[in-house]
């Protein structure tokens, strides 16, 4: 199987930390961003089969920056919301505008492989 690759966006290096591992504990290579402006820059010269993007940073926000990497000459495979927004309204907002799934912090492992599949 060939290497997948995941970038976990969030300006908590915390919340990078837990997805990060979870992520590497199910076998992918992981990249991290604090920010949509570095996930933008990271993204744009290298393929990520995966970003766990948070939704409320500073600068842009994660539904602008998903918007961007959708646009990209070459986008990435899944986008997955990474946030603490569980509301219904939040959720049909997020998948219209663009997010491929949503996982809700805290995350845990069991519902990271159900959200990205096994390794």
């Amino acid at each position: 199987m060939s290497e997948r690759h995941a970038l976990v966006v969030d300006d908590h290096s915390t919340n990078r930390l837990l997805g990060g591992t979870l992520l590497k504990k199910l076998g992918w290579t992981v990249s991290e961003a604090d920010c949509g402006e570095t996930a933008l820059s990271v993204a744009a010269g290298r393929h990520f089969d995966l970003i766990l993007l948070d939704i409320s940073m500073p600068g842009i926000s994660g539904e602008e920056t998903c918007s961007r990497l959708k646009a990209m000459t070459h986008p990435p495979g899944r986008i997955i919301a990474y946030t603490a927004h569980a509301y219904p309204e939040d959720r049909d907002r997020l998948l219209a505008g663009g997010f491929d799934d949503i996982l809700v912090k805290p995350v845990n492992r069991q519902r990271l492989e159900e959200v990205v599949g096994p390794a």
